[in-house]
């Protein structure tokens, strides 16, 4: 989302922000999770701000760290995580995890997306294509109140001041109740 742009600047930077670790699924937990429980684990965000979904506005809060001198899944990269969470009456609703670093990217095979069918693909289908997503989303971050989302996210940003390339890549795949795909959204931008 939004706070995307932030992670490329970011990772211009060469190293900056607070360095973390992504918080174990046990903890995030949808519908339950508090703006407080999340600060408390994490510490205080890099940004916070608000967005309109649904026609409800989604307080914000995200987490980045970038350094030169770490791995990146490819080379020529800038490695960078970020983390965002997304609170609804300051309960959590949605968080996406983005990390260009080889120890725990979040790049997934996009090639694949024709392979997710709507009213047929099951969670489980999903997770064997894909891998684990990189963040999930409830209502009002999805249209249906019912039902969830599975995220994939993935950014880098390459080059130098001169010649930067940014790209990134979001999936955003919606479960109905049962478990089966109920819509598929995907986009990307910029090059490798």
């Amino acid at each position: 989302m939004r706070w995307m742009i932030a992670f490329f600047a970011l990772a211009l930077s060469g190293c900056a922000g607070t360095d973390f670790v992504r918080p174990d699924t046990d903890f995030l937990k949808n519908g339950q999770t508090t703006y407080a429980q999340v600060i408390a684990r994490m510490g205080a965000p890099r940004r916070e701000g608000s967005v309109v979904k649904n026609e409800r506005t989604i307080k914000t809060a995200s987490y980045a760290y970038a350094a030169t001198g770490g791995k990146p899944l490819h080379e020529g990269v800038t490695p960078a995580r970020a983390m965002g969470f997304y609170f609804y009456d300051d309960t959590l609703v949605g968080h996406e995890f983005i990390s260009s670093w080889a120890e725990d990217n979040s790049d997934f095979d996009e090639s694949k997306v024709k392979d997710i069918v709507k009213g047929k693909t099951t969670r489980a289908e999903l997770a064997q294509l894909l891998g684990k997503p990189a963040g999930h989303y409830i209502h009002p971050l999805i249209k249906p109140a019912t039902g969830d989302a599975a995220v994939y996210a993935f950014a880098e940003t390459s080059g130098s001041v001169f010649n930067l390339k940014f790209f990134r890549k979001v999936l955003v795949v919606t479960f109905d109740t049962a478990g089966v795909v109920a819509d598929v959204d995907y986009s990307s931008s910029g090059s490798r």
